[in-house]
């Protein structure tokens, strides 16, 4: 089982929508590294969710429940979307600033590549998460 972090502004659609859907297609990512990512994710990885905007923060978790296929909102056929599956609202969001200030995330795409809407987390870094999560 691989881990993954997907971004999104909560103003549009917050993992509470994702919770009340319980379900939902995960598209609109059009940078090419990030589908990159959406197609190497598989059924039951498990996924951090990050509130961007004012918030910056990994807020809740989620499951891979299909994996990439057509995303139907490009017009070019050339993205991909997963559907996730809610799992979890964190007991405590995890700031970024907490994560920049743990030598662990250094080299992590959230902290190198801030526009990145989509990324591989390590097992070390996603255990961390959980725990600074408590």
């Amino acid at each position: 089982m691989n881990h993954w972090l997907v971004k999104t502004e909560p103003d549009e659609y917050s993992y509470q929508m994702l919770q009340r859907q319980g379900r939902c297609a995960w598209t609109g990512v059009r940078n090419n590294l990030a589908l990159k990512y959406l197609r190497l994710m598989k059924a039951e990885d498990q996924v951090l969710v990050y509130h961007t905007g004012s918030e910056k923060a990994v807020v809740g978790l989620a499951t891979v429940v299909r994996e990439a296929y057509p995303d139907p909102t490009d017009a070019s056929a050339k993205a991909v979307a997963v559907d996730l599956q809610a799992a979890a609202l964190l007991a405590h969001p995890v700031s970024l600033q907490q994560i920049k200030a743990a030598p662990i995330f250094t080299t992590w795409e959230l902290v190198r590549i801030p526009r990145l809407s989509v990324m591989p987390v390590s097992d070390l870094q996603f255990k961390r998460i959980l725990e600074l999560a408590k």
